[in-house]
């Protein structure tokens, strides 16, 4: 059973020194792993792979500031990738972390990477990662992902319900993360539309991103970067790019797999993570 938590932790911010809070739930035991989610997300994208990991790994799924149950950074705390990856390390500190595995898709497979090329993890496995992009493929995920947004914000709760109870009110709702999307659960759908609703991070998050071009080597630690065949978000071709920019990263193919591809092949995405965490 997963023991859920809110952490505080101190923070460096440009108004002095302040407190950060960070939702987060831990099961299993052994070699800690990291789990981050992705821009409008919350921790339980990771639910249909979290059983299979905490087999053999503690798992430690977080709700990233600002999104989920965690509030948003204390202002004059930037979202930037240091700043975010900084609120990470502090973090893993307050849990007793000693350098976890960890393991992120979308935009948290970009801090994933950062952490790794910062040395405070022992492994890094990135599914999808965000800053692989060209400035019209970065244009183009912003423009999904906004259009997630307005939808979010849009629909009212009772529609999202409604909508969520059939196949293809869910395919409508989340058809541009998953390949799948009949295989998430109506309730699921629902949880996932109103994290997104309720993302107080959406904006300084979107902001911090249109800069970010990720150029770093990540040497010293093992990586894998994985990419689904069937991603509608970030395609497929910056797998090719980000193998370039880390060219001792090990690059996995998910076949049948979307942007968030735990939901679509479960088992193939577990045994990913735990080969590169081994």
């Amino acid at each position: 059973m997963a023991q859920a938590q809110n952490v505080s932790f101190p923070i460096d911010t440009r108004f002095g020194p302040r407190t950060a809070e960070v939702y987060c739930q831990r099961r299993g035991s052994g070699e800690p792993l990291v789990l981050l989610h992705g821009i409008g997300h919350h921790l339980h994208a990771w639910d249909p792979v979290v059983d299979i990991l905490a087999a053999e790994r503690e798992v430690i799924a977080i709700d990233l500031p600002g999104f989920g149950r965690s509030p948003a950074l204390p202002e004059g705390s930037p979202y930037d990738l240091p700043g975010t990856a900084t609120v990470l390390c502090s973090l893993f500190d307050a849990l007793g972390l000693d350098r976890p595995h960890v393991v992120g898709n979308s935009l948290g497979g970009l801090l994933a990477l950062q952490l790794g090329h910062e040395k405070l993890v022992r492994s890094v496995t990135a599914l999808s990662p965000a800053g692989f992009w060209t400035e019209a493929e970065r244009r183009y995920a912003f423009t999904v992902l906004r259009g997630l947004r307005v939808g979010a914000l849009t629909l009212p709760p009772r529609a999202v319900d409604r909508i969520a109870r059939s196949s293809a009110g869910r395919a409508a709702l989340s058809g541009a993360i998953y390949a799948r999307p009949g295989r998430r659960s109506s309730e699921a759908v629902i949880a996932e539309t109103r994290a997104m609703r309720e993302a107080t991070g959406f904006e300084s998050v979107l902001g911090a991103g249109r800069s970010v071009l990720f150029m770093h080597d990540v040497s010293e630690v093992p990586v894998t970067i994985a990419w689904g065949s069937r991603d509608r978000v970030l395609l497929r071709r910056q797998g090719v790019r980000a193998k370039r920019v880390i060219p001792g990263a090990r690059l996995v193919r998910l076949p049948g797999c979307g942007h968030v591809p735990m939901n679509d092949d479960p088992a193939l995405v577990a045994r990913v993570i735990l080969d590169t965490s081994r």
